[in-house]
């Protein structure tokens, strides 16, 4: 990977190493007290599977569902995991810029030098978010000797045990039901992604399409970003300025990035939303305290850690993220509301009864496309 004939676009272990570097430690416990959280943590995502199969009735009656593992993680074993990930999705893209440079003067060297600055930003990146996750359901997860993925779905469901302990104490929640409520939601991204055979074939489609769009050219892409930074810094003239509302990973993109990413932002809104529609769905049952839980929780997001923090966010389009989980949910309870579970699951049927941005905004309106009379779940979008 380091040396200068074979350099790769990121010197992926140079950004595990920067990253398990920088990242923050985790909250004091002791050794006991980190192997009954393991062990809780565990418990939780076995009895998650039962409660959120039986809440969505998204699977028949006796339908085994394909294993997933969970692995219950620190923070360095999160970025390790996410960095194997990265690689595997971006495989296809960086190797077609790397031929392109490969023929250019001094590509090798660039190169060699380019994968290591690479390496370096996303180590910092992952050190950001790694002290931020409380679990993700990795859907591209190829196996690792340490970290395995399932045979049949490629994916592993990971549980960042001190983020949870972190903002459990921070919340000042019961413990029990909040771990509980955590895996509630994260087991609903897996029940997705496995009761849903053609969903995670449709994603990576989608997202190959968007890396397809990347304007190779670096001249190109340093303009843009050149703009992008303008805009933040209000360089830019008055008539300009109509980005300011924006990211700057998404004044970087495209316009045909940009049509992709209109339809990866419905899906996950829908993903999300779908997931703490169903965490506190059941959590009355199971979680005794889910409505104190869920309103401390709520506040978090809204507010961040701080003036950096916030900034931060803004910056990476993670504020984006935080739209998707309540319009999402909007959506998600306003169709149950009006055609029940069974109606709702619908949106399951295919990828064209997947509802559009637009429709995440109007429920009624993907109620109407694909429950009108005689409908079967296989209209144009």
């Amino acid at each position: 990977m380091t040396s200068i004939g074979g350099a790769e676009m990121v010197d992926w272990n140079l950004a595990v190493a920067t990253a398990t570097r920088l990242v923050r430690p985790g909250p004091e416990v002791s050794r006991d007290e980190a192997r009954a959280v393991v062990a809780e943590l565990r418990r939780h995502a076995r009895t998650s599977e039962e409660h959120v199969r039986a809440f969505t009735r998204m699977m028949p009656e006796g339908v085994v569902l394909p294993g997933t593992p969970v692995l219950v993680v620190d923070r360095a074993g999160w970025v390790k995991a996410n960095v194997a990930g990265f690689r595997e999705l971006l495989g296809p893209l960086l190797g077609k810029m790397q031929d392109r440079r490969a023929g250019a003067p001094g590509g090798a060297v660039l190169g060699a030098v380019g994968g290591k600055v690479t390496g370096v930003e996303l180590g910092m990146l992952l050190s950001f978010l790694a002290s931020r996750v409380l679990g993700q359901y990795e859907t591209f997860a190829p196996a690792l000797p340490d970290l395995p993925g399932s045979s049949t779905t490629g994916g592993r469901l990971l549980l960042v045990a001190p983020n949870i302990v972190h903002v459990e104490r921070e919340l000042d929640v019961h413990p029990h039901d909040f771990r509980l409520w955590v895996c509630l939601h994260e087991e609903t991204h897996r029940t997705q992604f496995t009761a849903v055979p053609w969903l995670r074939a449709h994603l990576e489609g989608e997202i190959q399409t968007f890396l397809g769009a990347t304007e190779m050219e670096p001249g190109a892409v340093l303009e843009r970003l050149r703009e992008a930074v303008q805009s933040f810094a209000g360089a830019r003239p008055e008539a300009e300025r109509g980005d300011e509302g924006r990211s700057l990973v998404e004044l970087v993109q495209t316009p045909e990035q940009r049509e992709v990413l209109g339809r990866l932002t419905a899906v996950m809104s829908l993903l999300e939303g779908h997931a703490d529609f169903v965490m506190d769905g059941v959590g009355p049952q199971v979680v005794p305290s889910v409505a104190e839980i869920r309103e401390k929780f709520q506040q978090r997001r809204a507010t961040g850690a701080g003036r950096l923090d916030a900034a931060l966010r803004k910056l990476l389009g993670l504020d984006a993220k935080l739209r998707q989980y309540r319009d999402g949910e909007r959506f998600v309870r306003a169709v149950v509301d009006q055609v029940g579970m069974d109606g709702f699951n619908r949106v399951w049927t295919s990828p064209n009864t997947l509802p559009t941005k637009a429709e995440i905004a109007k429920p009624a309106d993907w109620v109407a496309r694909v429950h009108r009379k005689g409908s079967t779940g296989s209209e144009e979008r």
